[in-house]
């Protein structure tokens, strides 16, 4: 016999009755009834119950082990009462009488429990993260994740790429965040970077004539953690093509990772169109270029109801330049209760308020007010139907703008009795967080959501440039190496105007892939960065490897990368990216189990020709 298993803690059924089987794995709840002892024994595959009564040889031991030893059973498969048989396990139908044990391995007082689903700091999670990882939950996503990555690679292999493996250490390159610095013991005084990304790498794949690259790869960026981004290191699918258009980015990619979401995604429905929306056009409708497609509200300009209107906060901010108003539609939301808590939000977020509308069915009091007649008699016409109730307007709002604006706004958001309409004004900028944050808010409230299904877009049309308002001063505003659309004859006018062929893809309010169609010309590229101040010796300076390589006949190419870990946290339903990774920082990017970062010694130090300052107090 094996010397620690016949089965798995998963295998066992009515067919093995009568058979003598070893078993090992964790002790995951003893039950004690009365003389008989019940253990979930627990390993990686499953449960199965074993128990011991006092004619069991080690009955006495058996009394002695708790919850998360690893031990080792052998014994006799017996079938449960049909009474006692459990559905919902595969084993359910079957316990084994122990007959011998071995203790492999004692837990001392556990620092927090692995059976049931009581709730833990994250910190204490973190520290024994390889007790957090037991927990079944964890053992489900980690399972998960590690199946996403297969389904990926297998699913690129058959689109013809194949894998190629960059370089971990590497030169220093700006990719919009922090780098890690390495620094070289055979260089003293020079350092490495850990790589923020395959990029540069993998257009250098393609100036090598390689066409189709994709990895698993591992990234790295000093950065601020946040629920959805790891402060450290993170994991992404990353692919490149040569000769492919952005469309043929987005032909090559959507089947792959509607196939993900299709195999792992539970039975949710999964969004075969992906709509394509201008980057203005996101900002504009949903206040964000990650937008949630699953709540069907669309924002809308509504600037020209009140200008001149009696709302005089609205009326003098529209006579700024670059200012509007919008309005955040409601269906559903017409109660004076949800508006005030709408309104209480948007304070919360840092704003004096939100105005809002909302439109009932006509009271007494108002059909009074219009027909010159008392309150009883207006009830009397509209019980008896000689006046129709109609609609009505409420909120300071209508009463500040009067009944032809605010029927002008209904019939422009086409909302009826029942709904509500959201505004906000200024300059887009300063209030498009807010305004999305609202419309996701009012969403998720009036269960307008559909939290059924993943909801995919990609956003295109991203800007390159941006003018600094207080300067006035060109920089870029998003990725500098993608291609202008209309090359160079693009950077001859406004920068503000010249758009890039760069696109993310959207899901469920969560960026899922980031990428573009490169600047592969020199020229073009030493163009772009000069309308943002910088000269050619600084880009040769930054980015010599790929300049230098762009001379020797580059192919047009383009690719992205799909987000590994924020994939799987859509998947496994989780709110934080830390529940999908394995043994991933905490909030301050330290790792409490293993000690990290931790004090170099001297010796390290003077190897590498370091010293460390004190922090300035």
């Amino acid at each position: 016999m094996h010397p620690y298993r016949t089965h798995t803690c998963a295998e066992l059924t009515k067919e093995n009755v009568g058979e003598t089987v070893r078993l090992s794995g964790w002790v995951h709840r003893v039950r004690d009834h009365g003389g008989l002892l019940f253990i979930d024994l627990r390993d990686h595959y499953g449960t199965t119950q074993v128990m011991a009564d006092p004619d069991s040889p080690v009955f006495a031991e058996i009394e002695k082990v708790r919850s998360e030893w690893c031990i080792r059973i052998d014994g006799e498969v017996k079938a449960r009462d049909e009474s006692l048989v459990n559905p919902k396990l595969p084993t359910g139908e079957i316990e084994v009488f122990i007959r011998d044990m071995e203790v492999l391995g004692k837990a001392e007082e556990l620092p927090l429990q692995v059976f049931g689903d009581q709730e833990y700091p994250e910190e204490t999670r973190l520290k024994y993260r390889y007790l957090d990882l037991r927990r079944e939950k964890m053992q489900d996503n980690m399972k998960l994740r590690s199946d996403v990555v297969a389904s990926m690679r297998k699913r690129m292999w058959d689109q013809g790429f194949r894998e190629y493996q960059t370089p971990i250490i590497t030169a220093s390159s700006p990719e919009g965040a922090r780098d890690f610095l390495v620094p070289s013991r055979l260089h003293p005084g020079k350092f490495y970077a850990l790589p923020q990304a395959p990029q540069q790498f993998k257009q250098l794949i393609m100036v090598s004539g390689y066409d189709k690259y994709f990895q698993i790869a591992p990234c790295f960026r000093d950065e601020d953690p946040r629920a959805d981004r790891s402060p450290t290191d993170f994991y992404q699918l990353d692919m490149e093509m040569s000769f492919v258009t952005q469309q043929d980015v987005f032909d090559t990619i959507q089947p792959v990772i509607t196939g993900i979401f299709e195999e792992f995604g539970g039975g949710r429905k999964v969004d075969q169109t992906w709509e394509q929306i201008s980057y203005r056009d996101a900002a504009l409708w949903y206040g964000t270029d990650k937008p949630d497609l699953r709540n069907p509200i669309k924002m809308q300009v509504v600037s020209e109801h009140f200008k001149g209107s009696g709302f005089a906060i609205f009326a003098k901010l529209l006579e700024q330049e670059g200012t509007e108003v919008r309005a955040i539609p409601a269906p559903t939301g017409g109660s004076r209760k949800f508006c005030d808590r709408m309104n209480a939000f948007a304070q919360k977020e840092g704003l004096p308020g939100m105005g809002y509308i909302f439109w009932r069915e006509k009271t007494a009091d108002a059909v009074a007010q219009e027909l010159g007649i008392s309150v009883k008699e207006a009830q009397a016409k509209l019980k008896s139907g000689e006046v129709e109730g109609g609609m009505e307007a409420a909120g300071p709002l209508a009463k500040n703008i009067g009944p032809e604006r605010t029927e002008a706004i209904r019939q422009q958001l086409g909302l009826n009795i029942g709904d509500a309409a959201f505004f906000l004004g200024g300059k887009p900028k300063t209030f498009e967080g807010v305004a999305g944050k609202a419309r996701q808010v009012i969403g998720d409230e009036l269960g307008l959501t559909d939290t059924n299904r993943f909801a995919f877009a990609w956003i295109v049309d991203f800007p390159i440039y941006e003018r600094d308002p207080e300067t006035g001063e060109i920089d870029f505003e998003h990725n500098p190496f993608s291609m202008p659309q209309g090359g160079m004859k693009a950077l001859e006018g406004d920068p503000e105007d010249v758009l890039g062929y760069q696109y993310d893809l959207a899901c469920n309010g969560y960026e899922l892939v980031s990428g573009a169609i490169r600047n592969h010309k020199p020229e073009i590229m030493f163009k772009a960065f000069e309308i943002a101040g910088y000269g050619p010796e600084e880009v040769r300076k930054r980015f010599g490897g790929l300049v230098n390589a762009f001379q020797y006949g580059a192919p047009p190419h383009g690719g992205c990368a799909a987000g590994v870990d924020r994939i799987v946290m859509l998947l496994a339903d989780a709110d934080n990216l830390r529940d999908v990774m394995m043994f991933p920082m905490n909030q301050r990017a330290e790792d409490l189990m293993m000690d990290a970062p931790s004090e170099p010694t001297n010796e390290q130090l003077r190897e590498l020709g370091l010293r460390v300052l004190p922090p300035e107090s």
